[in-house]
């Protein structure tokens, strides 16, 4: 059992009924999952959906972008690529979280926000947590071995993204960006079991999800900036702090721009009106990054949390409008 079992925080689970303190209330994870289940679900971030999304939607970005190059279409393949890579996203969140979590567990029961997570809160226990993570990076793996070989090695390529991550905070002030690099891999995995090939436009579209990365999640991180501080733990929002907006509208432009290179870059041979459709869904996508920035308040945790989820919608947008381009 892990010094954080044994800690005072170790009796939230059993005071709050096992839920975390930022799940969406009423998820069905709470409501529907079977007991045995629940622990390893929020483990998981089962009942946290927002993670799964943000993992998503840059497969979705390079599939649907890569089909309208390609010009051949929707087919059987695309929706294969387009229903794997959602339940890969969804597997290998919850191994990235549970390996997260794992590492972080004694900074987890230290802030108040983190604390009533599985481990830190005696749920569950950090053997039957390394168990859960091989059991869902093995369905991942399996998954990936229906795609094409240069896709393959790029996916589990993607394992060192996921393994340094959790460590990033402890010595560099940019944790962000190693979350981006892991976080935004499906891109130039959806390209290459697309096309058969890394591409430049998929590189774009890396850098651009990167960049919308360090937005959202500096957001983010802004919820736990004073226990963070407390613990030792770094981040952009310590350090940018007061000049947080400068830097978010440097990102915004950032994404936008990158992401134009990679729609143009693509879609240079195809029709004009898949071009159109597809710069306007990056157009949407930064106007409402821009909607976020006017809103947003670094010293209201819940206000973040809100713009923080609000990314969801803001990937979807992207993808949405490359999904049309493929369809024209």
């Amino acid at each position: 059992m892990s010094e954080a079992h044994e800690t005072p925080e170790g009796q939230v689970g059993a005071q709050t009924g096992g839920q975390v303190a930022d799940a969406v209330r009423g998820n069905w994870v709470d409501r529907l999952a079977p007991p045995f289940t629940r622990p390893y679900l929020r483990l998981s971030r089962a009942d946290r959906p927002i993670g799964t999304w943000l993992l998503l939607l840059p497969c979705w970005w390079a599939l649907f972008l890569a089909a309208t190059a390609q010009g051949d279409g929707l087919g059987l393949r695309e929706l294969w690529l387009f229903a794997g890579s959602a339940i890969g996203a969804f597997l290998m969140r919850g191994a990235g979280c549970t390996w997260n979590d794992i590492t972080d567990r004694d900074f987890d029961a230290a802030v108040a926000r983190t604390r009533s997570r599985p481990i830190p809160s005696g749920q569950v226990r950090v053997k039957q947590a390394l168990i859960w993570l091989v059991a869902q990076a093995l369905a991942a793996f399996a998954i990936l071995l229906t795609f094409n070989l240069n896709a393959i090695i790029l996916g589990v390529a993607s394992l060192a993204t996921v393994a340094i991550y959790p460590f990033a905070k402890r010595f560099t002030w940019w944790p962000q960006v190693f979350l981006g690099l892991a976080f935004n891999w499906g891109a130039l995995l959806l390209w290459t079991a697309q096309t058969g090939q890394l591409g430049l436009p998929a590189i774009l579209l890396y850098l651009g999800g990167i960049s919308w990365t360090l937005f959202y999640d500096t957001i983010y991180a802004h919820q736990d900036r004073e226990d963070d501080a407390l613990i030792g733990v770094k981040s952009t929002a310590r350090l940018f702090a007061e000049n947080t907006r400068a830097w978010l509208r440097g990102f915004l432009v950032a994404t936008v721009v990158l992401l134009g290179l990679a729609v143009v870059t693509a879609l240079g041979a195809a029709s004009p009106l898949a071009l159109v459709l597809a710069v306007a869904g990056i157009w949407g996508m930064g106007w409402h990054m821009l909607w976020q920035l006017q809103r947003l308040d670094i010293d209201d945790a819940e206000n973040c949390l809100r713009l923080f989820r609000a990314n969801r919608d803001t990937g979807l947008i992207p993808a949405l409008f490359f999904a049309a381009a493929a369809l024209v």
